[in-house]
């Protein structure tokens, strides 16, 4: 096919979703003439499973975004349809923000912030191959024989490469919710020797919302006051759609069970590794085979659509057995699929092949992000995009690159676990996997990120000077806290009212304010001298205070933790030539070219013992230079 140059750029983005708009509009905002390309201008943060932003760890990453500049926080605020606070019961580190979308507007939202974006063109068009000139990606060529060149292209192909859909004996080349599948480009990355692998994902069916019966399963409202994701916003205000709760039962389990035989995932059709965090249905009732039920959410997909996502029940049994079992659930018993669910299996990158500013090993200025990295999830897809697209522009402006270790944010935690340990299956964020999760909670995202974001051009000046005022704003309260002393007078009612004991002697209220039973908006009525400040400046301030001594022993924690990734390696050591070293660690230290010694010692295959030779080795040096 004839091909023909159609135009020049600074950055191309190969993919629309999660990854690509906030890697596409982070290149932009940073002065980067850059284009993002779809197959289809449909798929723009498209939500081809679960309508939902946040969640347990995942809106820990999304308050992050935000606070570096990026638009997910932002979109979701302007669209979603019920919004709830997850883990309230437990400690401030794992509260996590959870919002059902309205998955339309979502993508109307972000493809139109896109379009209005000055330096951000966006095309309909397949990319099915890469220019590479010199060992560095240099432009795309798409199926139209249409050649665009840029200095850096930046990947974030989601489910879409080589993408195979399965639903029971029904098995045919597709993308993600019936969209085209790209096939040339994922043939073309395995050629250019990129170190390519199969995950597998999956999706439960859509009903019918007037098929249910609701009066059978529990509501479930979201909170009467509304949080909002964007440190941008300090109210939201929105009519919330309830959602419902229901159960499998032993029923239900039994057909699955009948019919193992006929799922593509017991049947040896599907090769690619699934989640197991997020199972399908098939796979519970196999692996949790002494559970007598499993609950299943009912959820709207939007205000303009009667369909409804039933989380919890992905399946690749065939739409027979699909409506059979269905039909045995409280609530569902007349039940109306309107999309069945499906099994996708698609090409992804074995992101050990990453450096940890995502760019890859092999081919220069060819940026990952996104599940073509191995992950999962469209919060952990966009927060790789976000740190792509800083990346990709700091490397083309010769700026030293844009890293978060674990001990600044969860997106360090997930960048580091990708392209330090690597990952077998796609991989899901979690509070769990955070050491440092007291002082990365989401309330302080703000306080810990956006003068980095600032620093490096994302985060613009409004942002900034709201960032400013609330730093100011809550030091300042912090203090009068500490030097407002109360009487036992003054403060005893209130205090045998909240079921705390009374105090003898007069005390500060900051003091007061670390009772457990004492909340800063309690002291309200005894505190004249309050001045007015926004939710987001009252919890920081208030959490701080509360968990003062347990962040203190997590500051010396992260000081230790900062020596190891102070001592830095240059990528020019030869590890094979460091006598002590095992052969495994030897090559694995050659393969990864860690950045520092703490990276080095998260390296699976590198012991304790190695570290300790590696140390050694630095001081020899030091002291011989």
């Amino acid at each position: 096919m004839e091909q023909f140059l159609m135009g020049e750029y600074d950055i191309i983005v190969i993919g629309a979703g999660h990854a690509g708009c906030e890697a596409g509009l982070a290149a932009a905002r940073m002065g980067k003439k850059t284009l993002m390309l779809s197959i289809n201008l449909e798929a723009v943060a498209m939500m081809p499973c679960n309508p939902s932003i946040g969640g347990t760890g995942k809106g820990h990453l999304v308050r992050e975004i935000d606070a570096l500049g990026g638009e997910m926080g932002i979109n979701i605020d302007k669209t979603f349809i019920q919004s709830r606070m997850l883990n309230t019961a437990k400690g401030p580190a794992v509260h996590s923000l959870r919002a059902q979308a309205d998955k339309t507007r979502y993508h109307l939202e972000m493809k139109k912030t896109i379009e209005q974006e000055p330096l951000l063109e966006m095309k309909q068009g397949e990319a099915v191959d890469l220019i590479i000139e010199d060992g560095k990606a240099c432009g795309v060529v798409l199926r139209t024989g249409a050649v665009y060149r840029s200095r850096a292209v930046i990947l974030a192909t989601g489910t879409f490469l080589a993408g195979k859909i399965f639903i029971g004996d029904s098995v045919y080349d597709s993308g993600p919710n019936g969209l085209a599948p790209s096939v040339e480009l994922a043939e073309k990355l395995r050629e250019y020797g990129l170190p390519m692998r199969r995950f597998k994902t999956g999706t439960p069916a859509r009903a019918l919302a007037r098929s249910l019966d609701y009066d059978k399963m529990i509501p479930q409202d979201g909170d009467e006051e509304i949080v909002p994701f964007s440190f941008m916003n300090d109210e939201l205000k929105q009519d919330q759609i309830r959602c419902w709760l229901t159960y499998t039962n032993e029923k239900t389990h039994e057909i699955i069970r009948a019919n193992f035989h006929r799922s593509a995932l017991f049947g040896g059709k599907i090769e690619g590794v699934g989640p197991r965090y997020c199972p399908s249905i098939e796979d519970k009732v196999n692996r949790f085979a002494d559970r007598k039920r499993h609950q299943l959410f009912i959820e709207p997909e939007g205000l303009d659509t009667d369909e409804m996502y039933i989380q919890g029940m992905s399946s690749s049994l065939p739409e027979d057995v699909q409506q059979a079992f269905y039909e045995t659930i409280e609530g569902l018993e007349h039940l109306k699929i309107v999309r069945p669910a499906y099994a996708i299996e698609y090409d992804c990158i074995d992101p050990l092949n990453l450096k940890a500013t995502l760019e890859n090993r092999t081919i220069e200025n060819l940026y990952c992000s996104g599940q073509f990295n191995g992950s999962s999830g469209y919060e952990e897809a966009a927060a790789q995009g976000l740190m792509a697209g800083i990346n990709a522009v700091l490397k083309l402006d010769g700026k030293e690159p844009f890293v978060l270790d674990r001990s600044q944010a969860y997106i360090g935690v997930l960048l580091d676990d990708l392209v330090t340990k690597g990952t077998n299956e796609p991989y899901r964020i979690m509070t769990s996997r955070a050491e440092y999760r007291l002082m990365l909670r989401q309330d302080n995202a703000d306080l810990r990120l956006t003068q980095l974001g600032y620093d490096a051009g994302l985060v613009k000046e409004d942002r900034y000077q709201r960032f400013l005022e609330k730093k100011e704003a809550v030091e300042k309260e912090t203090e009068r806290l500490r030097r407002a002393v109360v009487s036992p007078e003054t403060v005893n009612p209130l205090l045998e009212s909240l079921g705390t004991a009374p105090i003898k002697t007069a005390q500060s209220l900051y003091e007061l304010l670390r009772r457990p039973e004492v909340t800063y908006d309690g002291l309200a009525e005894i505190d004249a001298n309050r001045p007015a400040l926004s939710r987001h400046q009252k919890t920081s301030m208030e959490v701080e205070i509360k968990y003062g001594g347990y962040i203190q022993k997590q500051l010396a924690q992260i000081e230790k933790f900062k020596r190891l990734e102070g001592k830095k390696l240059s990528s020019d050591i030869d590890y094979a030539q460091i006598d002590g070293l095992r052969i495994e660690a030897q090559q694995k230290l050659n393969a990864l070219k860690p950045l520092s010694v703490g990276q080095a010692s998260r390296i699976s295959g590198v012991s304790p013992a190695d570290i300790n030779v590696l140390l050694i080795h630095l001081e020899k040096n030091r002291r011989s230079k």
